[in-house]
């Protein structure tokens, strides 16, 4: 360090902070000092974590000081594994969530045609025929006689399936004579005509019909998006799977200063893109710690619900059905290698027991081929594991990011799919955390709420917002609270290699925290999802405030 740059930074050091908060409750998810009372704030980074003389220390007559009244702080929450324009597009279509019925996602369907031009494409998200009397997917036949003039696509909860009427199935050329497409599926009738349900890559014959949205749509879809994740207390997400186009739009907002969101992004595995983002290599912490693009998005099969989760096994409830692969295990070899070399994280979806054991085969073949000490490759879901793949994440040192939510959303149908040996392999938390690796924990997002407290109590319960089943679902596989608290804050920044700039409320990191109405880590566990978000800030900036503490 020069003389000159050590001198501004001394004069930095002697700087009044900007803000001081005192009289709190700081959970601070660093083990050197776990519990504080108050933090300082200058120039957008912690400036001290401690007691509150400490942090009137560093006051000036112009430091803003903020008594938060015993309310209590934690880190800024970071969901490890969101979709932000899948979110963004999800606001301005058709809301099906908790529809109960085929009927009621046709009749909301038909609300929505009342106000588009014939021809326009009506788009929704969310349905789940899991939560429906009939649990059998859907046929279009009522949707399209209730909107013939308009192609509609309903994507599933979880983003892996579709409904689309007759008029979407026209456009799309698909007829009986259509055949699956690699890592897809058509389901069809007794006589082989499509029934209107796309899975996995199925989606794309039909959507690629409808048009991509503008710039100026993504703009405001991306806005949108990080408005509703700072109401929820998110200071940062691990985006999987982003396209140029929504890159793009990230860093315009960026340079902005638009963007309240710290964003990890996973970019598109296709060859193109990885071809000019390689070419440019990794980018962190652009935009003052806004957007690092350094990671890889590959999908290795479909979904648990559209029974597209690739298995060891058949389902139990689709005899001869063992899911899709939907990237070869080839793919994912040299993808991984091409990672190893340019410097880049590779992040695998990777829900069934076949799949995981798939990706951990061509992981620890590339890491053979390219030996890299600290690769932090990860597995996105984990979701379905044999036993014997457990200890292989510690082994090759593989991060398994997992959804505490999905397990209390799913697990009233798993034992259907897989029966109940392999359900003891579902969201198995604590079997993979005893083998010593970190679990960032997410939602998927808009494929769960964007509540992160959601995954916060399903991690310590194991049960829904009702208090089912009594004593969890599996309970050996809950989380402690600190485990709980550190999977939505330092495991998340470690698995983005950002654990020196945030995770912790720790001097010289981000100033990002939360604060909440409630103290999660000791109320009762029926009171956490009753649990408010009072402010959130980012990099010492308040970009959400609740109308009661205005």
């Amino acid at each position: 360090m020069t003389r000159f740059a050590a001198l501004a930074l001394l004069l930095a050091r002697q700087q009044p902070a900007d803000l001081v908060v005192l009289n709190a409750r700081i959970y601070t998810a660093d083990a050197n000092r776990p519990v504080a009372e108050a933090l300082a704030v200058r120039g957008g980074r912690i400036a001290f974590v401690g007691s509150p003389r400490g942090a009137l220390a560093l006051a000036g007559p112009k430091t803003e000081r903020l008594d938060l009244a015993g309310r209590t702080v934690i880190p800024g929450i970071v969901d490890a594994h969101a979709h932000l324009l899948g979110l963004g597009q999800a606001l301005r279509t058709v809301d099906l969530v908790g529809t109960r019925s085929y009927e009621d996602v046709v009749a909301r369907v038909v609300a929505r045609a009342k106000t588009t031009r014939p021809g326009e494409w009506i788009r929704g998200r969310g349905w789940d025929q899991n939560d429906w009397a009939d649990t059998r997917f859907p046929t279009h036949d009522a949707l399209s006689r209730a909107v013939p003039n308009n192609p509609v696509y309903l994507t599933r909860v979880d983003g892996h399936a579709a409904l689309v009427n007759a008029k979407a199935l026209e456009l799309a050329g698909v007829t009986r004579a259509t055949p699956d497409p690699t890592g897809g599926r058509f389901i069809r009738d007794s006589s082989g005509t499509p029934t209107g349900v796309l899975v996995d890559g199925a989606q794309g014959v039909v959507g690629r019909m409808i048009p991509a949205s503008s710039a100026a749509e993504l703009r405001e879809q991306t806005l949108a998006a990080i408005a509703e994740l700072n109401r929820w207390g998110l200071t940062g997400i691990h985006d999987a799977g982003v396209s140029p186009e929504g890159i793009a739009v990230y860093e315009a907002l960026a340079r902005e200063g638009r963007y309240s969101l710290r964003n990890y992004v996973m970019i598109r595995a296709d060859d193109s893109t990885l071809d000019a983002f390689m070419r440019r290599g990794p980018q962190l912490g652009l935009y003052d710690g806004r957007l690092w693009i350094r990671s890889i998005k590959l999908i290795a099969d479909g979904a648990l619900g559209s029974r597209g989760a690739a298995l060891l096994e058949p389902y139990s409830d689709d005899p001869g059905n063992t899911g899709l692969i939907t990237t070869t295990p080839e793919r994912i070899k040299s993808v991984a290698v091409r990672a190893l070399k340019a410097g880049f994280q590779l992040n695998v979806h990777a829900i069934g027991d076949r799949a995981n054991r798939m990706v951990l085969d061509q992981f620890e073949a590339a890491l053979h081929e390219v030996p890299v000490a600290d690769h932090r490759f990860r597995v996105e879901h984990a979701q379905i594991l044999h036993h014997d793949d457990i200890p292989r994440f510690a082994e090759l040192e593989v991060i398994p990011s997992m959804q505490a939510s999905h397990q209390t959303s799913d697990m009233y149908w798993v034992p259907a799919r897989l029966g109940w040996a392999r359900s003891e392999g579902a969201y198995a938390w604590r079997s993979l955390r005893n083998t010593g690796v970190v679990i960032p924990n997410g939602s998927d997002l808009p494929v769960e709420p964007s509540n992160p407290l959601r995954s916060f109590h399903a991690s310590v319960t194991r049960q829904d917002a009702d208090g089912y089943p009594a004593g969890g679902w599996f309970p050996a596989q809950r989380l402690t609270r600190e485990e709980a608290l550190l999977s939505m804050t330092l495991w998340p920044a470690y698995a983005a290699f950002m654990e020196n700039e945030s995770g912790t409320l720790t001097a010289g990191k981000f100033a990002d925290f939360v604060v909440l109405d409630r103290d999660i880590m000791t109320i009762g566990a029926e009171e956490i999802l009753s649990t408010r978000v009072i402010l959130t800030v980012l990099g010492g900036r308040v970009v959400y405030r609740s109308e009661t503490s205005r």
